[in-house]
């Protein structure tokens, strides 16, 4: 289980355009926030990336982007994006590749992961945000965290 202080594991996936998005193209630039989630369309989902779009201007002003990882498929996430006026990437992680290396488990096998993993300019995690059901906590505990990283 990664926690705050560990370095994030690198990756490269495939953004709803079709182009690759690495991790550490953000490296020494910009905080990093993914939030893995299960799954595009479902009520609890769409109220987190809802959430997130709706505060997306104080993760910009913390100098952070923000990334939403599942593994639907870019299609699936093309049409989420566009129904919802997401302004942020959604990422498609097929098979849970990218979930798995940072160790986002399920509910008994049966549910994936609800996890906000906050990343600092440096590739170390600041916070880890683990609530099934709560999606504001996300967004609440995400950017107390960035508070103390914005860019003079």
């Amino acid at each position: 289980m990664l926690k705050p202080g560990d370095h994030a594991p690198e990756f490269t996936l495939s953004a709803a355009t079709g182009e690759p998005f690495r991790l550490s193209a953000f490296r020494g630039v910009k905080n990093v926030v993914i939030f893995f989630y299960p799954k595009d369309n479902t009520l609890v989902c769409t109220r987190e990336a809802c959430a997130f779009r709706d505060r997306h201007a104080e993760f910009l002003e913390r100098n952070a982007v923000v990334i939403g990882i599942s593994d639907d498929d870019a299609e699936s996430h093309e049409r989420f994006a566009a129904q919802w006026d997401l302004p942020y990437p959604l990422l498609s992680d097929p098979g849970g590749v990218v979930r798995k290396a940072f160790a986002v488990t399920g509910l008994l096998g049966l549910l994936k992961g609800r996890e906000t993993f906050v990343i600092d300019r440096e590739g170390r995690i600041l916070h880890v945000v683990r609530d099934r059901f709560r999606a504001q906590a996300h967004i609440d505990e995400a950017l107390q965290a960035l508070e103390g990283q914005r860019r003079s």
